[in-house]
């Protein structure tokens, strides 16, 4: 029974923090990016409630194996098929929302991460400096490869 308490206090705060960082996305779309406030609002929740479910996904057992970022992008990915029941729907919810807005409140969490452990980043010094770059060369060049081969694929590139 504490295993199931344990999870549902789980999803409480990932309840928090969802509908934390949607009120912000919601501004910083609203007011950084001249979007609608209601269409934006409707949008984050859909995205929120896409979130929620992989998370719920991830804490079902044996699914726990996967991070939860591979069951949230594999729900958002079937949710938003146009076959898919309301898949059409969805896109049309979301398409509201310039998805750049989501990186403030993502940022500012990284941020607070950061301050919340600096003994630990001074500990890493000047070695974090080519980790990072060497992790933010691959992930570009590998979306960058990516993208072309699916633009090339798609005839559109």
């Amino acid at each position: 029974m504490n295993a199931i308490a344990a999870h549902l206090e789980k999803l409480k705060d990932y309840i928090f923090i969802l509908l934390v960082t949607g009120l912000y996305t919601v501004v910083a779309n609203t007011f950084g990016y001249n979007g609608d406030l209601a269409q934006g609002a409707v949008g984050i929740l859909v995205i929120v409630a896409i979130a929620f479910f992989g998370v719920v996904i991830q804490m079902l057992p044996g699914f726990n194996k996967l991070p939860v970022v591979f069951w949230v992008s594999l729900t958002a990915v079937i949710v938003s098929i146009p076959s898919f029941p309301g898949g059409v729907w969805i896109v049309e919810q979301t398409k509201h929302i310039n998805f750049l807005a989501t990186t403030t409140p993502i940022l500012a969490y990284g941020g607070l991460c950061l301050g919340k452990d600096l003994e630990a980043f001074k500990r890493l010094s000047w070695r974090i400096v080519p980790v990072a770059m060497a992790v933010a060369s691959g992930s570009f060049l590998c979306a960058t490869a990516l993208a072309e081969l699916m633009l090339h694929l798609e005839g559109i590139f």
